[in-house]
């Protein structure tokens, strides 16, 4: 995931791509109660209600008074959220293998090992899951099996699997690639863990809707365990970091890249967008918010139109540059192989390949932050496990396939300088990567991977970016959403109070550039990881009871494909 901003990380210190039932947290509202005043979102409310109001002055940019307000707020958050920001990113002592990293993938490896390779027991189940051959529309929930896949893909899949991946391979070589398979892999047993515990501990209200994800199964799970108290705390740090998550690398940031987009293929400098960041932005926040003002249901719908065509413009062109240059393809996967174990030509060797390796699937999969909960609790569905398999395919598709299909263009297309004499990638010593055509990087290196095969590719790349950012803008509008009422109470008002504040969010990140306000919202995405995880690893234990006493019914044909 986080597929929004792994571009740009790679030039600096990392890599940058949510049911009924109350609860009775202090300071926030219980069902059916009146809400009680919060002074967490109430500042928040009023600091982006500032920035809104701003955003007008902010998006001339012509004068010396807006440059300084624009560059005031950055600095000021760059300011007070560098020693977090700085924290959450920090490498490992006497390696570039960001901690967090690592956090996420020993989760992956202790979920693939507990729960017997359920990554590859359960595939074929879920994919007859997704099918929607046990979909029963009487069970509770809001959408479908599908539905809920799609709208999870729609907040991962994105331009860290453009761009990301172009990162990862021209900085730790083609091997890099397999090490992103692998973590991809692994990852699949972490969305498993946490989807299927986002619907067993989600609300479900009497008019039908629900809210599920990491906040419910913290606090309604580690209560069950004798640990009401840290499980509330722990809910609330998630809530908090998911909101201001949404916000930024959710939110601002894709606006930002919709806007930049457009005016690359309108004409650049000379098109009738060019600064004007906050028409794009208005018109973009206009189509979002008639999007998620219809809820999940909505959202969903929107998603399962929208995701596999996404996936098919991006993947079909992959494929079609993989068929063009076909007599490469033994080679180019002999160099992912090799590279993997020897890391010739890269910096680092082996150890660089395989931490842009993992570094790129855990920051584009999301597995382990717990934002897809959100999504998938929303399934109709009697046995949360079986959301729990669907969601295990995420991974699966943003990974292993999409990443791949990328990673592959950009190695057979001959966009990674080789030295002819010793047949070693060319190292790009200034750079610290390998050197490239056109000494290009990020998703301007994917552009002209697949432009060496289809001219015309830079304007599919184009549409693929906009759409990738439009429906992460989306899913964590959702996210976003459900974390908000966890902490502020359920409600339409303040449905409507969020959504408003979402949407203008959307303005002001297209008209303005914030590049600390995002560096925070990272960090904080990646801060739900920290909370979700430890709560992951205590709620496990039931998991595997539910999945044992699952696959006994299913064995027993207790439960059978719907009629």
């Amino acid at each position: 995931m986080l597929k929004q901003r792994n571009y740009r990380r790679c030039r600096g210190h990392h890599d940058g791509g949510a049911a009924a039932g109350g609860h009775d947290m202090p300071g926030l509202t219980p069902r059916g109660a009146t809400a009680r005043r919060w002074t967490g979102p109430g500042i928040l409310l009023g600091a982006i209600t500032g920035l809104i109001a701003a955003t007008p002055a902010l998006a001339g940019a012509d004068t010396p008074q807006a440059l300084t307000l624009d560059q005031s707020i950055n600095e000021t958050v760059g300011t007070l959220s560098a020693p977090f920001v700085a924290f959450i990113f920090s490498p490992l002592p006497g390696t570039a293998f960001p901690w967090i990293v690592l956090w996420l993938i020993a989760a992956a490896v202790i979920f693939t090992v507990y729960f017997g390779l359920i990554q590859i027991r359960g595939f074929g189940h879920a994919l007859a899951l997704v099918s929607g051959k046990y979909d029963n529309a009487k069970d509770p929930g809001e959408v479908s099996h599908f539905q809920a896949l799609s709208t999870a893909l729609s907040g991962t899949v994105g331009l860290g699997n453009i761009a990301g991946v172009a990162v990862a391979v021209s900085v730790g070589g083609p091997g890099a690639t397999f090490w992103m398979i692998l973590a991809g892999l692994l990852g699949m047993a972490t969305k498993f863990t946490e989807c299927t515990l986002g619907v067993k501990y989600r609300n479900e209200f009497a008019d039908g809707h629900v809210s599920g994800g990491p906040m419910y199964y913290l606090s309604k799970g580690l209560a069950a365990r004798g640990l009401a108290v840290p499980g509330r705390i722990m809910a609330a740090i998630f809530a908090v970091f998911c909101v201001l998550g949404s916000f930024g690398a959710g939110n601002m940031f894709q606006a930002n890249q919709v806007h930049a987009q457009l005016v690359n293929v309108t004409g650049g400098d000379a098109s009738f967008l060019a600064g004007q960041g906050w028409l794009t932005g208005l018109v973009l926040a206009v189509i979002v918010f008639a999007v998620i003002v219809g809820g999940i249901k909505s959202i969903a719908t929107f998603a399962e139109f929208i995701v596999p065509i996404m996936a098919l413009i991006y993947c079909g062109a992959a494929l079609i540059i993989i068929g063009m240059n076909i007599e490469k393809l033994p080679w180019a996967v002999g160099q992912i192989v090799s590279g993997a174990f020897t890391g010739a030509g890269v910096a680092g060797g082996m150890l660089g390949a395989i931490i842009q390796g993992f570094r790129r699937a855990s920051f584009s999969n999301e597995a382990g932050l717990g934002s897809a909960a959100i999504a998938h609790s929303a399934v109709k569905t009697k046995h949360p496990v079986t959301e729990g398999l669907v969601a295990l395919l995420e991974p699966f598709i943003d990974t292993v396939v999409i990443c791949t299909c990328t990673a592959l263009v950009i190695v057979m297309t001959g966009v990674l300088q080789i030295d002819p004499a010793t047949g070693l990638y060319v190292w790009n010593a200034e750079a610290g990567r390998i050197a490239t055509q056109g000494n290009l990087t990020g998703v301007e290196l994917t552009s002209a991977a697949f432009e060496s095969s289809i001219s015309w590719f830079p304007y599919v790349l184009a549409l693929a970016v906009v759409l990738f950012a439009f429906s992460t803008l989306i899913s964590w509008s959702y996210y976003g959403l459900k974390a908000w009422t966890y902490l502020v109470g359920e409600g339409r008002a303040r449905e409507i109070t969020f959504n408003t504040i979402y949407c203008g969010m959307v303005v002001v990140g297209a008209a303005i550039n914030l590049n600390h306000v995002i560096d925070f919202a990272d960090a904080a995405i990646f801060s739900m990881a920290l909370v979700n995880i430890t709560g992951l690893y205590i709620l496990m234990p039931e998991v595997k009871k539910d999945l044992a006493d699952y696959f006994a019914k299913l064995k027993s044909g207790e439960i059978k494909p719907a009629a």
